[in-house]
């Protein structure tokens, strides 16, 4: 699944890949083609991120419930607790296994947060 993000040509990627019972969904940011949305606001970028993640899972008939994993990537560790908040209001009922990493940089430096998931299609367990 492509969304249009001027880097999966570049690069060679796709926004989300099926694979038997899993799809995955690659780093996200709060671009929107070339429009960065919540610049220098963390908690805006990752709630936009994650919004768009979960375009791409809907594009395979999926939601939030689906979602078993996330990764969250920020430049900044005084960020956490924005992130978080971003994160718990999507995902407080969900509760994927869940990993926060600061990491040095993005390809862009007004991106603050990056953000992916893999969700499970098959039937709850």
């Amino acid at each position: 699944m492509q969304s249009g993000s001027p880097w999966e040509e570049t690069i060679g990627f796709a926004r989300a890949v099926a694979a038997g019972d899993r799809v995955s969904v690659s780093g996200t940011t709060s671009f929107k083609g070339r429009v960065l949305y919540g610049e220098g606001d963390p908690y805006e970028q990752t709630k936009v991120a994650f919004g768009h993640v979960m375009e791409a899972l809907a594009e395979f008939g999926l939601g939030a419930e689906a979602v078993i994993r996330t990764r969250m990537y920020l430049t900044h560790a005084r960020d956490v607790d924005e992130v978080s908040r971003a994160h718990k209001e999507l995902f407080d009922s969900v509760r994927p296994a869940a990993t926060l990493l600061v990491v040095e940089g993005f390809v862009d430096p007004r991106i603050l947060v990056e953000v992916e998931v893999e969700a499970f299609r098959g039937a709850p367990e």
